[in-house]
């Protein structure tokens, strides 16, 4: 999963980043209203939290113009106004979560998780079921059957991405934003190593499911004829 955090503070904007990848995010950060609305609207994240106070543009008209551009990513503010008209015009505008600074890490992970949670598919639990896999955040670990395997970071946020979207066929520029991120300085070609690392630790496990090669469009996942249905 990734989220973006549109925070001027630097600081708090360090706190929140650190605490979100502990709990298993990957996170990018934006430090003013424009870079952060041009970000979101990318399309490559799960969630947004977004301060209020910020410069270039106020979170309140950016959260506006994402969703006028039709973003409907999950979008918790954060500010330090605590004044009900500042809530109310946040959620007018389109947020979907107000938090008042100071907060709990426990409260923010727990807000966080909500909005998550508006993916169908992921379970309160944190476990994915596709064919006859399953993926548990609790550990990184990939099961079918009666076997298991540890899938490192990376290699776990490519397979839930996967998952997430079934058979639908991914852009390789959609998952390096979505898996990287645009200021990452990895190589183009890490799609293609962690798509083969996958293969490999999907036949160890002897599952049906498949990563298919969608020649000039991406990769999506595939159910055997036998397990499919």
């Amino acid at each position: 999963m990734r989220v973006l955090v549109v925070e001027d503070e630097a600081r708090l904007a360090a706190t929140v980043r650190d605490l979100l990848e502990l709990d298993g995010y990957t996170v990018d950060v934006c430090r003013d209203g424009e870079s952060g609305l041009d970000n979101a609207l990318s399309g490559i994240y799960d969630v947004c939290l977004m301060d209020v106070m910020l410069p270039k543009l106020d979170g309140f008209e950016a959260v506006r113009r994402l969703r006028n551009e039709g973003c409907g990513v999950p979008v918790l503010m954060l500010t330090a106004r605590s004044d009900l008209s500042d809530r109310v015009r946040g959620l007018d505008c389109g947020a979907d979560y107000y938090l008042t600074k100071p907060f709990e890490p426990k409260e923010l992970l727990a807000c966080v998780r909500a909005l998550v949670r508006r993916q169908p598919e992921l379970r309160d639990t944190g476990i994915l079921e596709y064919g006859d896999l399953r993926l548990d955040k609790n550990g990184f670990q990939l099961s079918c059957g009666e076997r298991s395997i540890h899938l490192s970071r990376k290699e776990y946020s490519l397979l839930e991405l996967l998952m997430l979207n079934r058979e639908r066929v991914l852009e390789k520029e959609t998952i390096f934003l979505k898996i990287w991120g645009y200021d990452s300085e990895a190589e183009g070609n890490n799609v293609e190593a962690y798509i083969s690392f996958l293969r490999r630790k999907l036949a160890h496990l002897h599952s049906h499911v498949h990563i298919r090669t969608v020649r000039m469009a991406g990769y999506c996942l595939e159910k055997a004829p036998e397990t499919a249905g």
